[in-house]
């Protein structure tokens, strides 16, 4: 039987500023990845954010980013091993503190945030520098990163148990990356088109690319982005897409992973 895990960001509101629609989207998913601080959130909306987890039953986990809150985590920055290797130690402490403290629950997992997510996909020096980071924290955690990419492979090298993620609201590159954001065809905002892709990914193994060929993937779990406008309508359907497709749908914690 076909399982898989739907994880969402969210907890990325900070200070006067709310993002996303965490309340609505809950429901509808088995994990999700709090901002830490550093890209957006706060520690108020960390404990909220948790605590609202919890009485969801959905597992929660770190979703550390570089420290640029204008960029919302969005921008290459020239950051060294060493610097990555302590902001992501630093973002994981502060999350793992806020959930014991404030809902009683340990992590689940860490999945790096927007260009930091990106850069480690392709730099074996920076993948290294989060696994290792992970590791060093609590290497109970599951790495989370994106299907085929380097920081798996970090995560597979440090003995942490990894989990493939792929995107249902993302379109690819030939090659298994990413879209960047600055095409026009960068996301995918029809939830119809979202939905069978999701399907796709966990029952084919592929997705097609933006230039019509089929990549393969491994998935374990797929991503949505809470900051989306139509995030808890994308939420509902693919979850219900992936019931009626006869795909399990439970968080990594629950299940056998990579490792």
């Amino acid at each position: 039987m076909a399982r898989i895990d739907l994880n969402c960001d969210m907890g990325e509101s900070h200070g006067a500023f709310v993002i996303g629609h965490d309340a609505d989207v809950l429901p509808h998913v088995t994990s999700v990845n709090v901002a830490c601080g550093f890209h957006g959130g706060d520690p108020g909306v960390m404990r909220t954010t948790v605590i609202l987890a919890a009485m969801h039953r959905v597992a929660v986990g770190a979703h550390p980013g570089l420290p640029d809150l204008l960029g919302f985590g969005r921008r290459d920055m020239a950051v060294t091993p060493q610097e990555v290797y302590d902001m992501v130690t630093y973002q994981i402490g502060a999350l793992e503190a806020i959930a014991s403290a404030a809902a009683g629950i340990p992590l689940q997992h860490v999945k790096p945030h927007g260009a930091l997510y990106n850069m480690a996909a392709v730099r074996d020096d920076l993948a290294d520098a989060i696994a290792r980071a992970v590791h060093d924290v609590d290497d109970s955690l599951i790495l989370m990163g994106l299907a085929g990419s380097a920081l798996l492979r970090a995560g597979h090298a440090h003995g942490l148990a990894t989990a493939s993620e792929v995107f249902a609201d993302r379109a690819y590159m030939p090659d298994g990356t990413l879209a960047p954001r600055s095409r026009p065809d960068a996301l995918i905002t029809n939830v119809d088109i979202a939905v069978a892709r999701a399907v796709r990914m966990v029952t084919l193994h592929e997705v097609i690319a933006v230039d019509g060929t089929a990549v393969t993937l491994d998935a374990e779990t797929i991503c949505l982005h809470g900051d989306a406008p139509q995030a808890a309508l994308f939420a509902q359907r693919i979850r219900a897409g992936l019931d009626a497709a006869g795909i399990t749908v439970q968080a990594l914690g629950t299940r056998p992973h990579s490792g």
